[in-house]
């Protein structure tokens, strides 16, 4: 049989693009959960920050019991912990104090387009990029060690250049470390799915070598009733890959044509001796026995989900381009082009072919009785690719033996039907 690709390739390959896959995915959502993160951990800085000012001193300062100035030096002292505008309000939500330093003035005025933070329970914040700069605003209650809120804070919240990229390496370095994970889970289980690969390639493999002989099995049972060798079967099976291959069919359109060819007459297992091995005509009422052979080859099909691909040349290959043949008497186009192309190669090879009871004709001959059937018992199109084929295939096949049809076959059943089962 020819060689066909390496299946470890074809497997490594897959593997290599799943696990791509699974990593740019499984990278990307990392990266936008991470990413979320960086607000809860720059959150966290300022909920840091702002617990620095005093809930008693809050407290008190609202209650008029203490001047500002010592409040006022808490919160200026915050702008060196990147809180750049701080306002703060009392447990009614009035303001008390508002601090922006002078450098922040346009950006105040760019913020309060945006609105303000709901002063709530529990910290709350927003996300803006304000003159090139990350800030969060956000609001935090301040509370006493019971828990209850005397008071609010309101800031823009202004993290270091170096605190926001440690930050974001961080979450740079969780995305690279997970793609790796990922890389190496893949390279790790190779060799097991491999392996598994390959008990289930050589499986698959036997299964449907035993299906290919199966084919081979019936055809030669037939054939050897109907006092031929398998030569038959190998030579139409033959013209009828090289037919459908000129007309474009696709791989499992072959796979079905292929099988067809070998089972074309497998119903004629139930013919009996007495009509099938008639050396002379038959009569109408023999003849109409004859043709039971397709629904009898149809019932045999059917014990076999994997010989079914066959049926549309065992049902249909007696059916004829204008309607007048049997079983069904479909025309044109609805019958199958399976059966459409099988009935053009069977015909040339019977007439190609010495039977008992006459010689083989030449295919220039063969090709001139068929002209005559175009668009009656032949598809004009189909008859007319195989026209320029057949002196070749008649050339190359019309006289070889048994053992020669069948080395010739073996490639075109390793490409159809092999290939794909690894």
């Amino acid at each position: 049989m020819i060689a066909t690709a390496d299946p470890r390739q074809t497997l490594r390959r897959r593997l290599l693009w799943v696990g791509s896959l699974t990593a740019m995915l499984v990278g990307l959502f990392t990266w936008y959960t991470e990413s979320e993160r960086i607000d809860e951990k720059v959150l966290a800085l300022a909920v840091t920050v702002a617990h620095r000012i005093s809930p008693e001193t809050l407290e008190a300062h609202a209650h008029g019991k203490r001047d500002t100035a010592a409040l006022q030096k808490t919160v200026e002292e915050m702008t060196a912990d990147h809180f750049g505008i701080v306002e703060l309000y009392d447990r009614d939500q009035q303001r008390l104090i508002e601090y922006v330093p002078p450098a922040l003035e346009a950006l105040e005025a760019e913020l309060k387009q945006s609105g303000h933070v709901e002063l709530a329970d529990t910290p709350r914040y927003m996300k803006r990029l304000v003159q090139g700069r990350f800030a969060l605003v956000v609001a935090v209650p301040i509370t006493r060690a019971d828990g209850e809120i005397v008071g609010y804070l309101e800031g823009v919240y202004l993290p270091d250049p170096e605190t926001l990229a440690q930050i974001q390496w961080d979450v740079l370095r969780t995305v690279a470390l997970v793609v790796l994970a990922i890389a190496l889970t893949t390279l790790t289980v190779y060799p097991v799915v491999l392996a598994l690969h390959r008990e289930v390639l050589a499986r698959s493999r036997s299964i449907l070598k035993g299906n290919l002989e199966l084919l081979e099995v019936l055809g030669s049972a037939i054939a050897q009733r109907d006092s031929d060798t398998n030569v038959h079967n190998y030579r139409v099976t033959l013209y009828a890959i090289a037919l459908g291959e000129a007309a474009g069919q696709s791989a499992a359109e072959m796979r079905h044509l292929i099988a067809g060819a070998f089972l074309h007459d497998v119903g004629k297992i139930g013919i009996s001796d007495t009509i099938l091995l008639k050396p002379g005509r038959l009569t109408p009422e023999e003849f109409a026995v004859m043709q039971t052979h397709v629904s009898l080859g149809e019932a045999i099909l059917r014990q076999s989900s994997w010989l079914l691909q066959a049926r549309d040349v065992v049902s249909y290959h007696h059916e004829k381009f204008d309607g007048s043949g049997y079983m069904a008497g479909l025309a044109g186009e609805a019958i199958p082009r399976n059966a459409r192309i099988f009935a053009v190669v069977d015909v040339f090879d019977a007439l190609t072919s010495r039977r008992p009871y006459k010689a083989p004709m030449s295919a220039a001959a063969a090709l001139d009785i068929m002209r005559r059937e175009r668009g009656r018992h032949f598809d004009p199109v189909l008859l007319d690719l195989f026209i320029p084929l057949a002196p070749a295939l008649l050339e190359r096949y019309g006289s070889a033996d048994e053992t020669t049809l069948r080395q010739w076959l073996l490639p075109a059943l390793e490409r159809y039907f092999m290939r794909d089962a690894g």
